[in-house]
């Protein structure tokens, strides 16, 4: 009788061998295009299916060079990760060790930047390559517990020959992503691994929520820096008239005076004291506070001087915008959803109504409540740039497209004019002027 995915996890647990042979059955018939004996889970599947896609070699996989120790030590510093570090080793390390597991932090791009546990099999880790400052990106080393994770956002468990790269089969683990609390970018991952006879279905739960103890720390930890940042700002803000705002140094809002709250502002990527134009705000002057800016907005009319907008989607994980006019330029990295609002908007320049982007992203015109959302979300930051009823940039703003190598359109199932193609990179969106 044939086995099914859930099956063979069970089996896992109590006859890993026999599991293994089965897992590598499977494997080997899904790289042949022969029929398997068990479909592999579905996040495993789609895993394989996008290494062979992208042409993984499953034999020996590749290895990029290890960043230097200088360049490790640098990310370690600038990583919002090393806040919740002592988290991580409290709920996992005691463990791992016992369990003969290690323990791995990687950074958003996949980088190993901190590993740690039972030294024989950090031994067995260093023959794999996965060593710090190694590059564990799916694309690079194949199905794993910390590329997958980074690639779907949720936790992954691959034990055995589920890994893509054959020389991996004798290993197992379980990776969750750690996601910045403020916006859910991925800012990380944390894997347990070990070798193949120390697997426990019980894994990737605790590895889950340990990461999820990890957020809520990041979570408390900027609700207690705002409180500080408010305390500061409180008494300054006090003795001003007009609009201004107290905001961290990511542009999260402490306190504002003269306005309605804004939850984040779109700062410059250098900052700097003096004059300078915001989105949300238009002209404002910029003061250092202790942990933050203090924000005046100039009460003047905002003007809708030519601006030129660059929307870069070339890297699917690394999607931004970028502003620049008379007043400056600044640059901010987008969410997937925002990134393919705002290309939709670029197509389609007459604009779109709450319905059609509904529609062109969700394939439901009725879901314009989140469309709303998360345009209002967009504005924050885009402000006088974007018009609506409907949706559509200002006729001022020059939009550029950068598109991804190839045929394909960045958001295959979205809704583009007629005869409009998706272009080679650099192509400037003129649609529908």
């Amino acid at each position: 009788m044939a086995l099914s995915p859930m099956d063979v996890t069970h089996l896992a647990a109590v006859d890993t061998a026999r599991a293994a042979r089965v897992l590598d059955e499977v494997r080997s018939a899904a790289l042949s295009g022969q029929r398997a004996p068990v479909a592999p889970r579905p996040v495993i599947g789609q895993s394989w299916e996008r290494m062979l896609r992208s042409g993984v070699d499953p034999d020996r996989g590749l290895r990029s060079g290890l960043l230097s120790w200088e360049e490790v030590q640098r990310r370690r510093e600038s990583s919002t990760l090393r806040h919740v570090l002592p988290v991580l080793r409290e709920g996992l390390l005691s463990v791992a060790d016992v369990a003969h597991h290690i323990m791995v932090v990687a950074d958003e791009e996949g980088r190993v930047l901190w590993r740690e546990g039972s030294p024989p099999v950090l031994r067995k880790a260093d023959g794999l390559g996965f060593e710090i400052g190694a590059d564990w990106r799916e694309d690079v080393v194949g199905t794993n517990g910390v590329g997958t994770p980074a690639v779907t956002g949720r936790p992954v468990q691959v034990f055995a020959s589920e890994h893509f790269v054959r020389s991996h089969a004798a290993w197992t683990c379980a990776g969750a992503p750690i996601t910045d609390p403020r916006d859910g970018r991925l800012i990380g991952v944390v894997d347990v691994s070990g070798p193949l006879e120390t697997m426990h279905p019980a894994t990737l739960a605790w590895v889950d929520s340990v990461a999820k103890l990890a957020e809520a720390r990041l979570r408390e930890r900027h609700v207690r820096s705002l409180e500080r940042l408010r305390a500061v700002a409180a008494p300054v803000l006090a003795r001003i008239d007009g609009r201004a705002l107290a905001v961290d140094r990511q542009g999260w809002t402490a306190a504002v005076t003269g306005m309605p709250y804004l939850e984040r502002l779109t700062l410059p990527k250098s900052v700097s004291a003096g004059m300078r134009w915001l989105p949300a705000l238009g002209r404002c002057s910029l003061e250092p506070l202790a942990g933050g800016w203090l924000v005046r907005a100039a009460d003047e009319p905002v003007t809708r001087a030519a601006t030129r907008i660059v929307l870069d989607l070339r890297e699917p994980r690394r999607r931004s915008v970028e502003v620049s006019g008379g007043t400056g330029s600044w640059a901010r990295e987008l969410s997937p959803r925002h990134a393919e609002l705002l290309y939709l908007l670029a197509v389609h320049r007459a604009g779109r109504g709450a319905a059609d982007l509904a529609r062109d992203v969700f394939g439901d015109p009725a879901r314009t409540v989140t469309v709303r959302a998360e345009m209002s979300r967009v504005r924050r930051y885009l402000g006088p740039l974007l018009d609506h009823r409907p949706y559509r940039f200002t006729e001022s703003a020059a939009v550029e497209l950068l598109l991804p190598d190839g045929p394909d359109a960045p958001f295959p199932h979205a809704t583009t004019p007629a005869g409009l193609p998706p272009g080679p990179p650099g192509v400037h969106a003129a649609a529908e002027r």
